[in-house]
């Protein structure tokens, strides 16, 4: 059996009183590299292997090295057929994560797929 990984982004966060005592630019807004609903393939067979370049080769690209660091071990294991949350989510197929920056956090939602 083959596998693949889904990344979506389900919401981008953006915290303004955290930006404005923090920040150097304090109206930094939203994170400008994911817009909620976009999606992302990952795919690792014979013909192409999306996690060891980092998802560079993805159309759309995946954007942002912050995220990939956060997420990249969640996409590893879907594409190694791995569970990848089990008894924590109600699919063990299924992750929802976020990239760690406290400001403006961009919540994904990481999927297994299976295929014959």
């Amino acid at each position: 059996m083959e596998h693949a990984c889904k990344v979506t982004v389900l919401e981008t966060k953006v915290f303004p009183d955290l930006q404005e005592r923090y920040l150097a630019d304090p109206r930094s807004g939203a994170c400008p590299c994911f817009q909620p609903g976009q999606e992302f393939l990952f795919e690792r067979n014979t013909e192409r292997d999306d996690f060891w370049h980092f998802g560079c080769d993805l159309t759309p690209k995946f954007p942002c090295s912050e995220a990939w660091d956060c997420i990249s071990r969640y996409i590893y294991t879907a594409l190694q057929g791995g569970s990848v949350m089990r008894g924590w989510t109600n699919d063990e197929r299924m992750m929802i994560a976020c990239c760690n920056d406290g400001t403006r956090p961009v919540v994904f939602k990481i999927e297994r797929i299976d295929r014959e």
